[in-house]
Formats: structure tokens, C-alpha cells, sequence
């Protein structure tokens, strides 16, 4: 495993482009080819992962500044913004355990690597790879002609797609 800073790699795309089912198709291929793999999911909306009545719902409700909730299977914190603004991407990918190589779902505008995902059925057609120098990519689900130089895959082709994240960060063998 790495110590320092993981590697990272993101899907960007616009809502119902596709970016969910790839980013779990490539943590399923990562993960049974060895690799340790996070992944970060940012969200342009409330949300909540906790249950209206449930002790750690209720300990929130109450005030505190952080909830976490551990049992022998998994914990999870959740700290409560309060009025403070949203952590940055850095912030966020700091509190991670180390891994060796962290997914991003989402952030389209951080200046990472990442590739476009894009759908006939997406909310908006308008490409981002024309505007965006980090996309190394586009994973479609229809012919692009507007690709430039950037490689195109099928957005079903998971195992090309892995092979091209690799690559594209150097993530050598898995740690383990």
C-alpha cells in the first residue's frame, strides 16, 4: 500500500451519463485484480445516509459535530457541516485511508485526470472534453466525433477502460 498521496483517476460526466455503473464496474475489476481501491462520491445535493429515528440520527439531531457508528463489519463517520463550507477535494481525499488508487465520481471542474463519461440518455449532451485539459478520455455509449485526439472507449468496455487508468497513472502491481 502507499503511504503517500494515492493515485486518483475521475469520471466526469452529467447526470445519468453513466458515471455511477463505470465507477462500480472498475472498483469490481480493480479490486479482483489485487488493488486496494476508494472512491469518492461528490454530490450536488442534501443527502443523508443515516435512518429518521435511528440512535445516530438522533445523536445529530442532538448537536454533535461528528457521528460515528462502528460495529464488527464497517464504521462510518459522518461530520455535520454546520454552516462551514464544503471541504475541498484535498481535504476530503487527506482523510482517506491509504489505498492504491482512489476513483472519483463526480468533480468534474478539479484538476485531476479523468475520463468523460457519456450517454445518449444524459440530462445534457454538451461535451466537457472540449473545455477540460484533464480529460485523458471519453467512454461513450454511441459513436463520438468530436474526440480530438482523446482515445474513446465503449462505456461497457470496463476492462479496456481499467487498462487505460492504469496506464494513464503509472499504477503499477497491487500492494498486496
Amino acid at each position: 500500500m502507499t503511504t503517500s498521496r494515492p493515485k486518483i483517476f475521475g469520471i466526469a460526466g452529467w447526470k445519468n451519463s453513466g458515471k455511477t455503473g463505470l465507477a462500480v464496474r472498475l472498483v469490481t475489476e480493480f479490486t479482483a485484480r489485487g488493488y486496494r481501491i476508494s472512491t469518492i462520491k461528490h454530490a450536488h445535493h442534501d443527502f443523508d445516509i443515516d435512518k429518521v429515528g435511528a440512535d445516530s440520527f438522533r445523536h445529530r439531531q442532538a448537536g454533535a459535530h461528528e457521528v460515528t457508528i462502528v460495529s464488527g463489519t464497517r464504521y462510518a463517520i459522518m461530520h455535520e457541516l454546520r454552516d462551514e463550507p464544503e471541504p475541498s477535494f484535498d481535504e476530503i481525499l487527506a482523510r482517506l485511508a491509504p489505498c492504491d488508487l482512489v476513483l472519483i465520481e463526480g468533480y468534474k471542474r478539479e484538476p485531476i485526470p479523468k475520463i468523460e463519461a457519456r450517454r445518449l440518455e444524459a440530462a445534457k449532451r454538451e461535451p466537457l472534453a472540449a473545455h477540460d485539459p484533464h480529460i485523458a478520455a471519453i467512454a461513450a455509449d454511441h459513436p463520438v466525433e468530436d474526440a480530438g485526439s482523446l482515445p474513446v472507449f465503449d462505456l461497457d468496455d470496463t476492462l479496456a477502460i481499467a487498462d487505460f487508468i492504469a496506464s494513464a497513472i503509472g499504477l503499477g502491481k497491487p500492494a498486496k
